[in-house]
């Protein structure tokens, strides 16, 4: 499958907000591990204030144009990351993080995943970043699974309210470029 990434357009949103409803309804059917929560996170609007920042980005089939996978990448490091024992000490204008990376149920298996993230890394590349931070909840092990096999370590787990759901151990990861 040959893809594009690219920075969203607002056309896009109700194709990403529809991937976050499809991972909403694996999750509701016992289906899907996210630990996110319909009508709480993610929701349009977390597309749409990503969109308005210029962070939310997107995977699109390269020949229909259909949205494949969406993601935030910025430089912000939520709270919860000072808990985190970082093996990678990096001042603020090093890191890039990725959040919310989403895949169309439809598109599982066929490298979205890798691609998006080998994505994340060359644009943190191209920003003179040198260390790269994620995090994911606990119990999402298919995103622990990727992750580890792309290189990223796991540096801790913080509990805590994510995004407004509570009782999260929020695995945080790392690599360093």
């Amino acid at each position: 499958m040959s893809a594009v990434i690219r920075p969203a357009r607002r056309e896009d949103l109700p194709a990403v907000a529809a991937i976050y409803e499809a991972l909403h309804d694996l999750e509701e059917q016992g289906r899907g591990v996210t630990g996110w929560q319909r009508g709480v996170y993610p929701t349009y609007q977390t597309a749409e204030a990503a969109l308005q920042k210029g962070t939310l980005y997107v995977e699109t089939e390269e020949t229909t144009g259909k949205i494949l996978a969406a993601a935030k990448i910025d430089q912000e490091q939520v709270p919860e990351y000072a808990q985190a024992p970082w093996a990678y000490a990096a001042a603020a204008r090093e890191v890039l993080v990725l959040h919310t990376l989403v895949v169309d149920p439809a598109a599982a298996g066929k490298g979205c995943g890798s691609r998006f993230v080998a994505f994340y890394e060359d644009l943190a590349r191209s920003m003179g970043c040198t260390c790269l931070r994620m995090d994911t909840n606990e119990k999402n092990r298919p995103a622990r699974r990727l992750y580890q096999k792309l290189g990223y370590r796991e540096a801790g787990v913080v509990s805590c309210v994510f995004n407004d759901i509570p009782g999260v151990r929020l695995v945080c990861l790392e690599k360093k470029l």
